[in-house]
Formats: structure tokens, C-alpha cells, sequence
């Protein structure tokens, strides 16, 4: 289904036709890239920070956005991807991992200025490192001898996603439509989550203190009629019969909260995929 999309879809179709249960997402990341691409001679590089909990969508964006940026989406040769996990799994080796951090990031600017860096669990990313790629982010005309304002930094996170779920859980129960979360409504208690915190791979960062990300988007707990579409595109994916009776059992196989009413997926669609072999 995705696949068959991109050639012939715009990416804010894409978003429309793919993502489910984002509006606000949708809204952001669209504003940002079109304000982006528009310009022939962005300010700065375009900066988005993407939160949610687990399953909400952060990843599949992510792929979306780079696939309809980069021919090759995720495999072209300008799409980097970093998880601290992998690149960088210990703590005392940070000062080398800065050094490579910025020559990295450096190395491609200078081979495709129109390059996109994404950086996943930055909620796991050791403090202190991301700041050396600061350079990088602002505004500054010449960076190490090179411009690069074209570039498109992305980073991902779970970090703020138990706030998010809090704020729409108090939002559905004041009867306020998900439709009409704003990031008003969102923003100070992902920036508390996200940014104060000392387990947080943006604590005490210089990115935040010189307002360099340009767009924080919030990705909200998905409602089980959500995941049922998720299990719709699942299933026409692999190619398989959608059968309404599968769709409410796979929707019904997965865990809901708050623990009376549940009314959000607690994982959103990361399960989806692999539950359906269960039910065929």
C-alpha cells in the first residue's frame, strides 16, 4: 500500500492516506517542510524533534519524510541514521564519540549539503554529546568552511510521550476532541519531560537554550479504532483478506489504558504486524 503511494503521492497525501490518528503531526511536519524546501536560502538548517510514546507513528514519518525528500528513502547515500544504542553504547568513551560525531556530520555536509541526519532514542543518547553538532543547527553563514543550511536534522524520541498520553487522557475526559489538540495545549509539558531532565539526551543542551529546533511535534496515544486501521493496512499489505472479524480480534489482542476505561493503545501499531500471523 505505502510503496504504491510514494511514487505518484505528494508526501502530504501520503501523510493523509498512511498516517493515522496524527493530525497535529501531520500539520507540523508539513509546515516545516514546505516553509523549508521553499526557500533557496533557508536561514538555517530545518530542525524537527518528534515525541510520542511507543507505536504512534515517530519512525514511519520519518521513513515517509525521507522517502519522498531522498530517492531511496532511508537507503539514499544523504540519509544518516544514529542510535545511541549502536553508535554510541558507552558512557566513558563520550569525548571520542564527540570527535567522531562532528567529523561525521561534517564529512557529509561537505560531500551533499542537502543531507538528512536522523538521530533515534535521543532519550538514551548520553548528555553533552549532541551539543557538538550545534554548529551545525544555527544560523551561522559559514560553518567550518562549508554551507550548510540545507540540511534536515530529525530527532526521535519516547521522551515526553507518558506526558503526552497524560495531557490527552485529561483532554478526553474534559470532552476535548483529539482533533482539536493544539501544541499549546502539549508543548510545556513535553518541553518539562524532554528537556529538564537529567536522563534526557537534550539535558542542559545548547539547542534548547539557543531555540534551535524549529519544530517539536507531539505524537498522540492512539484510540483502538486507530489501530484497527492499522490493522487494515497491515493485513492489504501482506496481501491478505481483511476480515472484520480478524480486525477486531487483533484491535482487541492488544493491551488498553488507563486500566478501567481503556481507551488508548499502549503500544499504538508496534504490535500490529507481528500479531496478525496469530490470527490467519
Amino acid at each position: 500500500l505505502r510503496a504504491g503511494h510514494a511514487g505518484s503521492c505528494s508526501l502530504e497525501c501520503d501523510l493523509a492516506l498512511n498516517l493515522v490518528g496524527q493530525p497535529l503531526v501531520r500539520q507540523l511536519v508539513m509546515k516545516g517542510v514546505r516553509e523549508f524546501l521553499k526557500n533557496r536560502n533557508p536561514v538555517k538548517p530545518l530542525v524537527m524533534s518528534f515525541h510520542g510514546s511507543t507505536g504512534t507513528g515517530k519512525t514511519f514519518v520519518t521513513s515517509m519524510l525521507v522517502r519522498y525528500l531522498f530517492q531511496g528513502g532511508l537507503q539514499s547515500p544523504y540519509v544518516h541514521q544514529f542510535s545511541p544504542v549502536v553508535h554510541f553504547p558507552h558512557a566513558e568513551q563520550i569525548e571520542q564519540y564527540k570527535e567522531s560525531l562532528k567529523r561525521w556530520i561534517q564529512g557529509n555536509l561537505t560531500n551533499c549539503g542537502r543531507s538528512a541526519f536522523l538521530f533515534e532514542e535521543m532519550d538514551k543518547m548520553h548528555p553533552g554529546l549532541i551539543d557538538v553538532i550545534i554548529p551545525f543547527l544555527g544560523p551561522s553563514w559559514v560553518v567550518y568552511g562549508t554551507n550548510y543550511r540545507k540540511a534536515i536534522f530529525i530527532f526521535i524520541s519516547n521522551a515526553g510521550g507518558e506526558q503526552i498520553n497524560e495531557m490527552t487522557l485529561d483532554l478526553w475526559r474534559a470532552h476535548k476532541d483529539r482533533e482539536e489538540i493544539s501544541l499549546q495545549d502539549l508543548e510545556p509539558a513535553i518541553s518539562k519531560a524532554v528537556f529538564e531532565n537529567p536522563q534526557s539526551g537534550f539535558w542542559k543542551s545548547g539547542i534548547i537554550n539557543n531555540h534551535l529546533i524549529d519544530f517539536v511535534v507531539p505524537f498522540l496515544p492512539l484510540k483502538r479504532h486507530h489501530v484497527k486501521q492499522c490493522v487494515i493496512s497491515e493485513l492489504v499489505q501482506q496481501g491478505l483478506e481483511v476480515r472484520p472479524g480478524v480486525v477486531q480480534e487483533v484491535a482487541d489482542s492488544i493491551p488498553y489504558f488507563p486500566e478501567e476505561e481503556k481507551i488508548f493503545s499502549s503500544t499504538g501499531c508496534k504490535t500490529v504486524a507481528s500479531r496478525i500471523s496469530f490470527f490467519f
